[in-house]
């Protein structure tokens, strides 16, 4: 369909009254076709209502221009109705006169005859033929707002514009509002556009929802495409597959949101002190045993003992979040997985390089496949068994978690199913899940399996609902888990500060590594701040037991490993690994750059230096082959012949990576 509505570079400034100037959007551009329901949602004060209006003519914008069917839009007009949530009535006429005024105004060159048709019909379309005499007085909230819907629709606008129209009313009436407004747009292919507050409205009415960040200069932060089929009924759509997804992925957005709103907030001067660049610093982490580090560096001194005097370690639900405090300047640096360094840089978010660095490994191993009891009963106890109870069974719709493309969990999980010949984008079905979801997940049925960082896999066998069909210590063991990560601009502009960062979270992984300290630590990342869960589901592990015990209780769990000879230099071999099983699925391009990327991502020197100054001198760099539980080397000398090699992928493909000219972003 051709474009019917078009916003382009759309800038909206208000000058204050103080003298200055408030930017209240900044480059929107938004492309509507003919017939679609799009809502706009975001928080109070982004822009919302504005951008509607300058879209209705009621407002013009500073810059940019918007066009209705190619015509510059600098005026209301009766072509575009707009529908606000205080019903705007006149209270001295009645329904039909109400109707009337809008109909006779703009249709006045119609005879009378057809007039009268148009409002009775109108009257009938939004079911108020019982209360055609009475006045906005004598009805309810929800008669109001249906008399201005066949007040808007009756004078057959191009475009409808809603402004909250259903915002003031009980649910029952909303949802009865919703369901009409469908029927009606459905019927006659209305264009329209939408500001809500309402997630499930959204979900329920929109063909797409633009979802706005916060302001000043709100922009486009996603526009989600809803792929729920129409004819839509309110008490069915929840049934459908895509629904709590696309309702949880708006959720995420606006609390993201609310998230930079407080850190913006909070957001103080930079302070240098001890010869470091910057003292105060927000450090991102994850709720599970293998953020340990980072919280033995915070509650045990390390970060102070190192000249970072405030450090504030921000707990993330999802890796997801992770990923917008580092891209968004909002979190100084973070945990982590091995791999997310090398995808930011890669451009695996929104294809759009984002140069980050890891300078520091600071866990390895501690990840699990872990696979509902079920699959236990039917006598599955290894990927072979698996494959053979997928190939018989009736269900073809078979669903398990991982909590981030670039991930461990992700890229293990599919090599073991690949190495067990089952295509894990094919045979199954991958989704993407946060680790403290899983157990609920797998308890509901909604999953079948994930791979994840302890304690979840634990826990779901102590929960009596899951088994750990294999550690990572069986798959690979030794592999990177956690890596502490920074973009490289931050790493530029504070290099001693950034050494500071990696000498406090050394000395932490030593800390953890020792067994005597392992009960006070368990207490530590079961308290409400950190992982929130019970003492018993946590554990640092016996680094001597290496394979998984599939005898009753099944509670295996996957062991973490913090320091030591090998664990904590970065590798670029190992980096080259995950850049190859992430171009593997098509997650990444394969970079013909690839020693480029390795070069910038792995900070060895930081790791040499800060070794060096806490005379951590023994610490041995052991180089051995990766190889994986299919006894297949890794090639590092021929990472495209390795890629070809493997009998399950995708078709990758091979690009430059450009990294000289990083996104501009907020700090």
């Amino acid at each position: 369909m051709s474009v019917f509505v078009a916003v382009d570079n759309i800038e909206k400034v208000f000058s204050l009254s103080s003298g200055g100037e408030y930017v209240a959007l900044k480059g929107i551009d938004l492309k509507i076709k003919k017939g679609e329901f799009v809502s706009l949602i975001g928080h109070s004060g982004c822009g919302k209502s504005t951008l509607l209006n300058m879209i209705a003519g009621l407002d013009l914008p500073t810059e940019g221009i918007v066009t209705l069917e190619g015509k510059k839009v600098t005026e209301p007009g009766p072509d575009r109705m707009v529908i606000f949530q205080n019903y705007s009535l006149l209270p001295w006429l009645t329904v039909r006169q109400n109707i009337a005024l809008a109909v006779e105004e703009v249709m006045g060159g119609l005879p009378k005859a057809e007039h009268k048709n148009i409002i009775e019909e109108h009257i009938d379309l939004v079911g108020l033929r019982h209360a055609t005499d009475k006045y906005p007085g004598q009805l309810s909230g929800g008669m109001k707002q249906r008399v201005a819907i066949a007040r808007a629709l009756a004078i057959r606008p191009k475009l409808l514009l809603l402004d909250e129209p259903f915002g003031a009313l009980d649910a029952l009436t909303r949802g009865n509002l919703q369901e009409q407004l469908m029927r009606i747009c459905d019927r006659y292919q209305i264009t329209s556009v939408m500001v809500t507050h309402d997630v499930d409205e959204a979900v329920l009415l929109s063909d797409r929802i633009v979802m706005l960040t916060n302001g000043p200069g709100s922009n486009i932060g996603g526009i989600i495409d809803v792929d729920l089929p129409r004819p839509r009924q309110r008490m069915e759509v929840v049934n459908h597959p895509s629904y709590y997804s696309l309702r949880s992925e708006i959720i995420y957005f606006l609390n993201q949101q609310k998230r930079i709103k407080k850190l913006r907030a909070k957001k103080v001067a930079i302070v240098a002190r001890h010869g470091l660049e910057k003292v105060n610093l927000e450090i991102g982490f994850v709720p599970l045993t293998a953020c340990a580090p980072l919280v033995v560096a915070k509650e045990k001194g390390f970060f102070v003992k190192h000249g970072l005097d405030e450090v504030n370690l921000v707990r993330e639900t999802s890796w997801r979040g992770i990923v917008d405090g580092i891209v968004g300047g909002y979190l100084d640096g973070a945990q982590m997985p091995a791999g997310m360094p090398t995808w930011l840089t890669a451009g695996g978010d929104r294809e759009t390089p984002v140069p980050t660095v890891t300078a520091l490994t600071m866990t390895r191993n501690g990840n699990g496949i872990t696979l509902a009891k079920k699959f236990y009963a039917k006598g599955v106890q290894t990927v072979t068994d698996l494959k053979r109870m997928l190939l018989e069974s009736d269900s073809k719709n078979h669903t398990f978690g991982m909590v981030h493309p670039s991930s461990m969990h992700n890229l293990l999980l599919r090599y073991w199913l690949g190495a067990g010949g089952l295509d894990p984008d094919r045979d199954v079905r991958l989704e993407t899940i946060p680790p403290a979801q899983m157990v609920a997940d797998l308890k509901a049925g909604t999953i079948d399996g994930y791979c994840v960082g302890e304690p979840w896999n634990f826990r779901a066998a102590m929960e009596g609902i899951g088994f750990t069909i294999a550690t990572d210590l069986e798959i690979w063991q030794g592999h990177p888990g956690k890596v502490l990560g920074v973009r490289e601009d931050w790493a530029n502009a504070y290099p001693n500060t950034h050494i500071a960062l990696v000498k406090a979270l050394l000395e932490a992984c030593r800390y953890c590594a020792d067994e005597a300290n392992h009960q006070e630590i368990r207490e530590l990342l079961a308290s409400r701040q950190y992982l929130s869960t019970e003492v018993a589901y946590i554990h640092l592990g016996d680094p001597n037991t290496y394979t998984c015990n599939l005898e009753t209780p099944m509670r295996e769990y996957a062991h973490h490993r913090f320091f030591g000879d090998g664990m904590n230099r970065p590798s670029r071999t190992e980096h080259l690994w995950m850049m190859t099983q992430m171009a593997r699925w098509g997650h990444i391009p394969f970079p013909r750059n690839w020693v480029e990327i390795l070069e910038r991502v792995c900070r060895v020197s930081v790791f040499s230096t800060a070794a060096r100054e806490l005379g951590f001198s023994d610490i041995k760099y052991r180089r051995e082959p990766i190889k994986l539980f299919d006894e297949i080397t890794f090639d590092a000398e021929e990472p495209v012949g390795y890629l070809n090699s493997l009998a399950i992928k995708r078709n990758f493909t091979m690009a430059e990576i450009h990294l000289d000219a990083p996104r501009v972003l907020a700090a």
